[in-house]
């Protein structure tokens, strides 16, 4: 069954709590203040799209697919972007909230975070090669088995990556960052 194609199209103060976003293939269409709470964007798919100032907070996404698609000043607590289609699979996050969202095991290699709160975000075997992290917040984001390699924290706060349980080389960290990198030591720094 093929899905209803929509393109060149702004949806504008749509709540999508009530009324679910019709399964179809969004082409080049922006999202502007619309509100997903909890909503259903299973087999979903977005193609060049634009969602600014939107609620996509606990949203079910699998088979979603995200094809270069920007998310702009979006609150996305506990978005389960492993559930998505991993085919193509391009983001770019700007002014975000990501608290609790999970990426664990996606290809998210040269993905900007930019201004983004990633507080308890899971990147768990997630591969952010090449990735930037400017003036994020990772406090209790979890790096396990990453691939961090390339990837700019110049700017990020409150991370805390083990160098040997993450692919680090060539990532780059300011020297105030460089603690994240030492706590599980358990080392006194002065």
């Amino acid at each position: 069954m093929s899905l209803l194609f929509i393109a060149d199209k702004t949806f504008q103060k749509q709540d999508y709590r009530k009324q679910a976003l019709q399964k179809a293939e969004y082409d080049n269409c922006a999202f502007v203040n619309c509100d997903f709470m909890n909503s259903y964007l299973s087999s979903v798919s977005f193609t060049d799209c634009e969602f600014t100032d939107c609620n996509l907070s606990n949203v079910k996404a699998k088979e979603a697919a995200f094809k270069n698609v920007t998310f702009n000043t979006c609150k996305m607590v506990g978005f389960p972007f492993f559930e998505c289609d991993p085919f193509l699979l391009e983001l770019a996050f700007n002014d975000c909230n990501l608290s609790l969202a999970s990426f664990y095991l996606l290809n998210l290699k040269q993905t900007a975070f930019n201004t983004c709160d990633l507080q308890e975000a899971d990147f768990t075997q997630t591969n952010l090669t090449e990735a930037t992290f400017h003036n994020s917040d990772l406090s209790k984001a979890i790096f396990e088995q990453s691939n961090l390699e390339k990837a700019d924290f110049t700017k990020a706060t409150n991370y805390t990556i083990h160098p040997e349980k993450n692919r680090i080389k060539g990532a780059t960290f300011d020297k105030d960052g460089l603690l994240g990198l030492l706590t599980m030591y358990h080392i006194n720094i002065q």
